[in-house]
């Protein structure tokens, strides 16, 4: 398949991505996290705090620390089982879904990457580890200092010496792929970005420093870490410093062309025993062909990108105003305990414009460091926000724009589309009647494929995921509930924003409003 199709394919005609015959195999599903055998363990405590504080400053993090910090991002917090009631009244079943979850939201709850850690901390060996999720440990894959490896392998950009760690995000293809096919690359972004966005949000609550790197030498990287790059690939880096000033530079200098094959080289191949239960796993030709286009092969193909855009005003003229609002502080592991994602449990309610203020506000002004130029701070400044609004205090119901620079809704068209937007879900889980917001975050079709290629759409989606879970634990905070979608008509809800004729598409569809109590058994795993 030619990768522009496929890409269009991806968000407008994703019929076109499956086989007509294509059926999950439930039974020889993979695990939803990834096994090494035979590996030297470093355990974590399971004893993680219940609120997250600042630090001691100055200090590089414990061990046990650490850990906390891993388990917020990614463990395993929650076992859960839900029923659910199938056929008629006279004739109904029960099945139970068991399932443990993690804090942040994953398509099908499948969990496709991974986290991989380059560690120097006085407490274990410094070296390469993977966070063994299901035993929450680190496995000890390369001991060493790649302090000079990897700081070639990020451009020569960042001084890594005082860093006391590199988190890496992977996606391991067959784990999502099994059930969705072709559209697993989709997804696999987007969990990649989510993902990413709760490790900027832990780490700053711990006062740790960040900085996600998009541009990398992937093959050197993956070769570091032991990754088959037709299996798994790295999608993001992010050094971690008690300094801030470290992870602050990241300007490309023309210098020595740095190649990804030459550099790997410089270490032995790592080869590991895994276990991912599949005993059959099917071929996936177009995801390694769209991983490969996507690769950075030499440092010279890395870019400082100039974002020139300007802000879109010109659809829809009325200005509502929005009231001023103090940043909102809540206790981020609270709030991640308690947000899940409602589908049957929406209940319709008013919302008042405050807290569809704080909403929008807290979610678009997210910015965080990362190496796209210094204008690509802010996830929002390649991304718009837009939405249906029922039954919100002070506002008519309609379409709305929402203007970040004038903090303000611009009306695009009057209406109740509750209905035009249920008609356009591909699977409707979820009953949008009883849903007062239905926002979608909205990008340019060929984000950064003059710079960076077939890498701009990969990184669009993970800011796509990263400003989602800024959304998910804002609307939590506020005692709301979002549940992220991808089963929606794009071009019907482009249609009515008038989007399409401007380059533009909506790239996930978000379902905001009060919920009822979940009826499930649940259970925290955490001592």
């Amino acid at each position: 398949m030619e990768l522009d199709t496929f890409l269009y394919n991806l968000h407008f005609d994703t019929n076109k991505l499956l086989p007509s015959e294509w059926q999950p195999d439930w039974a020889d599903a993979p695990l939803p996290y990834k096994l090494y055998r035979g590996l030297p363990e470093i355990p974590l405590t399971a004893d993680v705090p219940l609120t997250l504080k600042g630090r001691e400053a100055n200090s590089n993090p414990s061990l046990e620390e650490f850990g906390h910090y891993l388990w917020y991002v990614y463990g395993l917090t929650r076992y859960s089982q839900a029923a659910y009631i199938e056929g008629t009244e006279e004739k109904a079943t029960v099945s139970y879904a068991q399932l443990f979850r993690r804090f942040v939201p994953s398509g099908g709850a499948l969990y496709p990457n991974e986290l991989y850690i380059y560690l120097k901390l006085k407490d274990v060996p410094e070296g390469v580890y993977h966070y063994d999720v299901a035993h929450h440990r680190l496995l000890l894959l390369r001991e060493g200092n790649y302090d000079s490896y990897l700081f070639r392998s990020l451009g020569n950009r960042y001084n890594l010496s005082d860093c006391f760690g590199i988190v890496f995000v992977s996606t391991v293809f067959w784990k999502n792929f099994y059930k969705y096919n072709n559209f697993s690359y989709r997804l696999q972004g987007l969990d990649a970005g989510v993902l990413i966005g709760q490790s900027v949000e832990v780490a700053d609550r711990m006062g740790f420093s960040t900085r996600v790197c998009y541009q990398f030498l992937d093959r050197s990287i993956n070769h570091l870490l032991g990754l088959s790059e037709q299996d798994e690939s790295i999608y993001a880096v992010i050094p971690l410093s008690i300094h801030a000033t470290n992870v602050n530079s990241g300007q490309f200098e023309e210098g020595e062309n740095i190649s990804a094959t030459e550099l790997s080289r410089e270490v032995p191949l790592l080869k590991h025993v895994t276990y991912n239960r599949s005993k059959r796993v099917i071929d996936y030709p177009v995801l390694k062909v769209m991983n490969k286009a996507s690769m950075m092969e030499t440092t010279h193909s890395f870019e400082n990108i100039k974002n020139d855009a300007l802000p879109n005003n010109s659809l829809g003229t009325e200005l509502i105003m929005l009231p001023y609002t103090e940043p909102i502080s809540y206790d981020l592991a609270s709030v991640c305990r308690e947000r899940h994602s409602p589908d049957i449990d929406f209940m319709i309610g008013k919302i008042n414009q405050t807290e569809i203020a704080s909403l929008l506000k807290e979610t678009i002004s997210f910015s965080y460091q990362n190496d796209l130029g210094n204008k690509y701070n802010n996830a929002a400044s390649s991304l718009e926000l837009y939405g249906t609004f029922y039954n919100v205090e002070g506002v008519q119901d309609g379409a709305y724009a929402y203007d970040k620079s004038a903090h303000a809704l611009r009306r695009i068209s009057k209406g109740d589309f509750r209905e035009y937007m249920q008609n356009g879900l591909i699977t409707p889980n979820v009953n949008l009647y009883q849903v007062p917001l239905c926002l979608h975050f909205v990008g340019d079709k060929d984000h950064l494929k003059k710079e960076l290629g077939y890498r701009g759409y990969r990184i669009q989606q993970m800011e796509a995921g990263i400003l989602l879970q800024r959304l998910l634990l804002t609307a939590c905070a506020l005692e709301m509930g979002g549940h992220p979608l991808l089963g929606f008509d794009s071009n019907q809800s482009d249609e009515l924003y008038g989007v399409n004729s401007k380059g533009k598409t909506s790239l996930i569809q978000i379902p905001v409003g009060p919920y009822r109590p979940r009826v499930w058994l649940k259970g925290g795993l955490n001592s």
